[in-house]
């Protein structure tokens, strides 16, 4: 037997909430870019040469992680008004993911270059919270 529409329970679905969840969250970006540059200190440290090998391959993969945390950010929870209010918003965007980038973190063991990354990371986070309270 079929129950009419109207006597089924209504079930409400929501695609992201609005706590910091994991998903818009530049913690998730800044905890990779803390990763590379731990990576890369203990990289310059070491003479084991198959360790420094397992160290840029994790790097590597680490850079495209805050990549992809970056943009989830940038197309998903930046909107518009956002960008009116930050218009530093696409620069910063622009730069952090240079910065993880084969130009950056992924293309270097140079623990600077992680240092500049996480600096950009944590300018999009302020502009992030600020939002929040918003």
């Amino acid at each position: 037997m079929r129950l009419p529409r109207l006597l089924l329970p209504r079930t409400v679905v929501s695609a992201h909430c609005d706590l910091p969840c994991g998903v818009y969250d530049p913690a998730q970006a800044r905890i990779e870019a803390e990763s590379i540059k731990a990576l890369c200190e203990k990289y310059q440290a070491s003479t084991d040469q198959e360790f420094r090998t397992r160290a840029l391959i994790i790097k590597e993969q680490r850079s495209e992680l805050v990549k992809h945390h970056l943009w989830v950010l940038w197309t998903d929870y930046f909107k518009a008004p956002h960008f009116e209010k930050y218009p530093q918003l696409h620069q910063l965007f622009n730069e952090a993911t240079k910065l993880a980038g084969a130009g950056g973190a992924k293309g270097s063991a140079d623990p600077a270059i992680a240092d500049q990354l996480l600096g950009k990371i944590e300018e999009i986070s302020k502009i992030f919270w600020e939002t929040k309270q918003a």
